[in-house]
Parts: C-alpha cells; sequence; structure tokens
C-alpha cells in the first residue's frame, strides 16, 4: 500500500470526538497530501436513533484536532454515506474503519459504474477501550466509557 496518496477522503459523523476517530483522521493525514474529510450534515445526521451534536459545533472540535497536521484539508457536509467519494475524480484512497469498509467497497462500485478509478481502501483497526471492547460514540453518550476509552 502507498504511503504518500496526492487526496484521500474520510468521513463520518464525528460527534463525541475520540481516539478512534483521532486514529482514522491521522492515517488521512499521515498518507496524503490533502484529505477530504466528510461529515454528516445534521439533516443526516438526524436519521440516527441518538442525539448527535450540531455539525457546526462537530466540525469545530474536528479542526481543533486537525490543526496540528498543517496540511491542506477540505471538510465538506454530507447528505449520504457517499459523500461526494464517489464522484470525486481526484480522490487516490478512502480510510475507514472496519464498521465502514463496506460503504468504501459500494463507493468503488459506483466509481467503476461513473468510468471513475476504484479508490484504495485504507482499514483502520478498531481503537478499543479499556475493556476490550471498540471506542465508539454510543458508548460515550450512554456514559460507559470517555473519548480515551476509559471505564467510567
Amino acid at each position: 500500500m502507498k504511503a504518500n496518496y496526492r487526496k484521500i477522503a474520510v468521513g463520518g459523523t464525528f460527534d463525541k470526538l475520540h481516539k478512534g476517530h483521532e486514529a482514522l483522521l491521522n492515517a488521512a493525514f499521515t498518507m496524503a497530501d490533502e484529505v477530504l474529510i466528510g461529515i454528516t450534515s445534521d439533516d443526516f445526521a438526524s436519521m440516527k436513533n441518538h442525539v448527535i451534536e450540531p455539525c457546526e459545533v462537530r466540525i469545530t472540535k474536528l479542526k481543533s484536532i486537525i490543526k496540528p497536521y498543517n496540511k491542506k484539508y477540505i471538510i465538506k457536509k454530507i447528505m449520504d454515506s457517499n459523500g461526494t467519494a464517489d464522484t470525486d475524480k481526484n480522490l487516490d484512497a478512502i480510510v475507514v474503519s472496519k464498521e465502514t469498509e463496506k460503504s468504501a467497497i459500494e463507493i468503488n462500485k459506483i466509481r467503476c459504474e461513473n468510468g471513475l478509478n476504484p479508490l484504495d481502501i485504507i482499514v483502520i483497526e478498531w481503537i478499543l477501550a479499556d475493556d476490550g471492547v471498540p471506542i465508539s460514540s454510543t458508548r460515550i453518550r450512554k456514559g460507559e466509557i470517555d473519548q480515551k476509552g476509559t471505564l467510567l
């Protein structure tokens, strides 16, 4: 797998930013000259069965985490799980978790149907909490763990 791409996509809700999100972002920023970050819009996030922080709050928190990378990035609100990854001809790769790998495979199918090259899919291992279970925004919302995976 290449260590340096021109442009990598990464996406998500980025609610309750945690170590798992940081791992996704770190992989993207470490391996790319430019990162396209898709963040679920308030409308798209409202389809989930829990209360999600407003998009502008999530964007502000996201910017504070990625600032140290000092690389070019674009944050784009997305209205569905594909964002623009299925149509952006300048993308080379996509960074996903095991949980969202199926979405990347679907994106590649659509890209091929649209005459675009498939993206390299970079799957990041789950970051585990102290109890050995993956860190997730849902677990943080439930009060089981904090953003670092410490049991509460």
